[in-house]
């Protein structure tokens, strides 16, 4: 048992929460630069997938610009007051996302259309893979720090932006070296699972416990201030 103090200083929170706007206005900017070229490309490769990316790159400035809103507020209550409702919008986020892919998968199983090759859409999924991951574990860092369980959520939101990368790579690059149709919609309907789990677990305000606020005696698992249904440890 040791002693720690599980709540971060005034001037420590005040950081946390600079930098997690710096964060997200970055997660923003690149978004959208993302879904422009994500459904360009895609619109002239007739490619859902490609497309879908894109609309998913406009489902994460959504829920980025929620953890904008609430992190705005200088009062601490008030950021507080707001995480709820930034929590609701991230997983109709996540929810929308997951029915996205569904649909966009199913019709590429049926064979409802022939997406061509895109070299600009393996570009794309290569630089996503390269960026997005730093800033989601930034943000998921600095998120359970402060103990913010929409900054988690977000962060999530951005960790299945690439995961969803990984997966068009993989297709696109299937579908332009051997062919392999099937490979991309498969794929992405495990990420439309994974989608709805994350989705019911911002719902629920899972993510991440706000950390206690005085100092306890409490085991090295608790040490981060979790309890039942958190992943800040």
């Amino acid at each position: 048992m040791t002693a720690v103090s599980l709540s971060p200083s005034s001037a420590r929170r005040d950081r946390l929460t600079r930098r997690i706007r710096l964060l997200v206005a970055a997660t923003i900017a690149y978004n959208v630069i993302e879904a422009v070229a994500a459904i360009t490309a895609g619109t002239l490769a007739s490619s859902t997938a490609l497309v879908g990316f894109g609309l998913d790159s406009v489902i994460e400035v959504s829920s980025a610009t929620a953890v904008a809103w609430q992190f705005s507020a200088r009062d601490p209550a008030v950021r507080e007051a707001r995480e709820q409702r930034t929590l609701r919008i991230i997983a109709v986020s996540f929810f929308a996302l997951a029915a996205y892919v569904t649909v966009d998968a199913v019709r590429a199983l049926t064979g409802t259309g022939e997406a061509d090759h895109s070299i600009p859409g393996i570009v794309l999924a290569i630089l996503s893979l390269a960026i997005m991951p730093f800033l989601s574990a930034a943000q998921r860092r600095a998120g359970r720090e402060l103990g913010s369980a929409s900054a988690v959520a977000d962060s999530k939101q951005t960790l299945l932006c690439t995961y969803l990368s990984a997966v068009l790579l993989f297709g696109l690059l299937a579908n332009l070296l051997l062919g392999w149709s099937w490979a991309d919609p498969v794929a992405a309907l495990v990420i439309a699972v994974i989608a709805v789990r994350e989705g019911r677990d911002a719902w629920r305000g899972k993510g991440c416990c706000a950390p206690t606020p005085h100092v306890l005696a409490v085991s090295t698992a608790a040490a981060c201030g979790c309890a039942g249904g958190c992943d800040c440890c």
